[in-house]
């Protein structure tokens, strides 16, 4: 049983924190917010995400898990001690690393001799020094170790991983690290900690690319007349290519990609390199947004404005709650910037008068009265419970001509058009 204290009770350090206890360690957990940390020891999980409430519930019972307001209060006893607070997009693009280095300099004084600092938090290249020079501990090694967690699907990949990264430029802190990992039998990777650090960009920017190309690819279909889901089958066979990252769809968006695309292009550039490559994929993202704005306007006649549009999907993508960076967002903020009524239904996002991320959308009850006299139906987030729909009801609701635009691809065109809609979807 080792001692873990994770700071940081978000997406990343609630999965890191429950997973670890899991596994038999001693975990404590810590965070500024007291009612998050109130509510956590309560077995309360304030995030929507597969198995993490089970976890939670379990460590707590069995005395392996343990909430905390403050890091101080977490890292007496630790061996190791993980950094899984924010590290958000700053003005000129580049992650702020000024939550790591507050969380460091109030740890350094405090640590036991010898502890190990993990940074978890997607930083930039060279921030293992950063958190060495805060901490001025000779005796406290600082290793890198990257997460790549899916939100939806967390816990799966944390116990489950396809690899585990560790950097450092202490070999031995490094195996310190990687021994916590030895239950799950993963590939493991040690090595310094710029590679460490660029790996977790590169992976995100390269599925970032993924998803932008296929939706590039999706609008050479529409425009040649190809149907993009047989053309994405036939490439997605190529064992090079593969199928993950290929769903054409409103575009990327979540707390990841968005951040960390243009983290990477800010990283690059102050090396002296121009990540052209990069600067494109995000465009071709941008552009999609518009590209649905403009079909949902196409269905509606050719304007929104005063058109009462129904929204399926609020949160980024399905099985979370996350708001943040939604494409669902955008493309409904730009509807409204057009003068479009949305109504909107999300099963993990109900309304939140605190969050000025929903505000002037009418946030429903259930998918249905979010049809209830609208104009245009329109998917943004690809919740099966959508594809399950009673569409006779949906029928009944909507005004006519019935008029969905599937923005995921979600939905069967010729069922569909059974039940009497005229059908867009994305590269159809």
């Amino acid at each position: 049983m080792i001692n873990i204290a994770v700071i940081g009770a978000g997406y990343v350090g609630l999965t890191t924190a429950s997973c670890f206890a899991s596994m038999g360690h001693r975990v404590v957990c810590a965070d500024i917010d007291q009612d998050r940390i109130a509510a956590l020891n309560e077995g309360q999980v304030p995030i929507v995400e597969a198995g993490l409430s089970e976890l939670v519930r379990s460590g707590l019972e069995g005395g392996l898990l343990t909430f905390v307001v403050g890091a101080a209060a977490a890292v007496a006893d630790c061996e190791f001690a993980y950094l899984c607070v924010p590290t958000p997009q700053g003005p000129d693009g580049s992650a702020d690393l000024s939550y790591i280095r507050s969380v460091a300099a109030e740890i350094g004084p405090l640590l036991p001799t010898e502890a190990v600092v993990v940074n978890k938090s997607t930083v930039p290249v060279g921030s293992t020094r950063v958190v060495e020079e805060v901490l001025g501990r000779d005796d406290i090694k600082v290793v890198s170790n990257p997460e790549f967690l899916r939100e939806g699907s967390a816990v799966h990949d944390f116990l489950n991983p396809d690899r585990v990264v560790i950097g450092s430029a202490d070999q031995a802190a490094a195996f310190r690290v990687a021994s916590l990992f030895d239950p799950l039998r993963a590939h493991l990777l040690i090595t310094d900690p710029a590679s460490a650090e660029t790996i977790k960009y590169a992976s995100n920017a390269f599925l970032a690319a993924k998803v932008s190309f296929v939706n590039a690819i999706a609008n050479v279909c529409e425009a040649v007349g190809a149907d993009v889901s047989d053309v994405i089958m036939g490439m997605s066979y190529d064992r090079r290519i593969g199928s993950e990252f290929m769903k054409p769809g409103p575009g990327f968006g979540g707390s990841c990609f968005p951040k960390d695309t243009t983290a990477l292009i800010r990283i690059a550039e102050d090396a002296g390199y121009d990540f052209g490559l990069l600067r494109g994929v995000i465009e071709v993202n941008v552009a999609q947004f518009e590209r649905v704005v403009e079909k949902v306007e196409a269905a509606a006649g050719g304007s929104v404005d005063g058109i009462t549009i129904a929204a399926w999907g609020l949160a980024f993508k399905a099985r979370t709650d996350d708001l943040r960076m939604s494409p669902a967002l955008e493309v409904i903020g730009r509807l409204r910037a057009r003068g479009a009524r949305v109504q909107a239904y999300d099963p993990a996002v109900g309304p939140r008068p605190a969050d000025h991320a929903l505000d002037g959308i009418e946030v429903c009850a259930d998918a249905y009265g979010a049809c209830d006299g609208a104009a245009v139906l329109v998917v943004l987030t690809e919740w099966d419970d959508f594809r399950r729909a009673d569409f006779t009801k949906v029928a009944d609701l909507l005004t006519r001509p019935l008029r969905v635009v599937d923005a995921r691809n979600l939905l069967d065109p010729a069922e569909m058009r059974r039940y009497g809609f005229q059908y867009t979807g994305i590269g159809r």
